[in-house]
């Protein structure tokens, strides 16, 4: 079994799983944490991890660990609808970083995770666990509560606990959920990291969707977040990213 369900039958989804233990870890594995993140037999794990890197979508490293190659990499930046989501948002997000001298994302919704397309920092910005391609769980995340807000389809699942500030009630979370979408914005008190909160607004492909493609978030420490100001910054940049998606 695999967090998310029974393992896979099929070898594409056995080195998709593979792929994606690589690539949410952000560091590199080796085969035995590999097969216990994936629940494969480890000489499943290690002939589908193999090929992998003769693909070139998997290196190994000089240890003998895992990490997720260039060619993997470089298949991702292709997409079209990925490229052109990222060149549309980054004047908006410098924008945003401008401003607040803090992370600013671009996230889109993955299954039951939010996806960081982009990421913009600096040295002055408050130091955070997420990066470009990484995923955090939606419902501890600003953005992706903004995904779950505007979503008709309740999460049907366990909610991990990532501080003691995360909601894992389902009563708290629609709570939550409902004044998201009320104030039209999703706020993260420390629901990832503790010291760290989020503020993150909607995005739509065209001003009528009802759903939003993508967010855009800024995220710093909790102490200088200002949740009021900067969630009018970020709503204003959602709303022109919109505008310029639409046009």
């Amino acid at each position: 079994m695999t967090d998310d369900g029974p393992l896979p039958k099929s070898v594409l989804a056995r080195g998709v799983t593979l792929l994606r233990a690589c690539g949410d870890s952000g560091t590199a594995l080796t085969l035995a944490e590999l097969a216990l993140r994936t629940g494969l037999p480890k000489p499943t794990a290690h002939r589908l991890i193999g090929e992998l890197v003769r693909l070139g979508l998997v290196e190994r490293t000089p240890d003998g660990r895992y990490r997720i190659g260039l060619g993997l990499f470089v298949l991702g930046q292709s997409a079209p609808s990925v490229r052109e989501l990222r060149d549309a948002a980054l004047p908006y997000l410098g924008d945003l970083h401008e401003a607040t001298h803090e992370n600013v994302h671009l996230a889109v919704p993955d299954g039951t995770d939010t996806l960081f397309l982009e990421k913009i920092t600096s040295r002055r910005a408050t130091p955070i666990v997420s990066r470009t391609g990484g995923r955090l769980p939606a419902h501890c995340t600003a953005t992706g509560k903004v995904f779950l807000a505007l979503d008709p389809r309740p999460p049907h699942r366990t909610l991990h606990r990532l501080t003691p500030r995360t909601l894992v009630l389902p009563g708290q979370l629609a709570r939550d959920l409902a004044l998201t979408r009320a104030r039209g914005f999703g706020v993260n008190l420390e629901e990832a990291e503790i010291g760290v909160s989020a503020v993150a607004a909607p995005v739509y492909a065209h001003d009528r969707d009802p759903r939003p493609i993508a967010a855009i978030s800024v995220t710093g420490g909790t102490r200088r977040l200002d949740v009021d100001r900067v969630g009018a910054r970020v709503c204003a940049a959602a709303r022109a990213l919109t505008r310029a998606l639409s046009a």
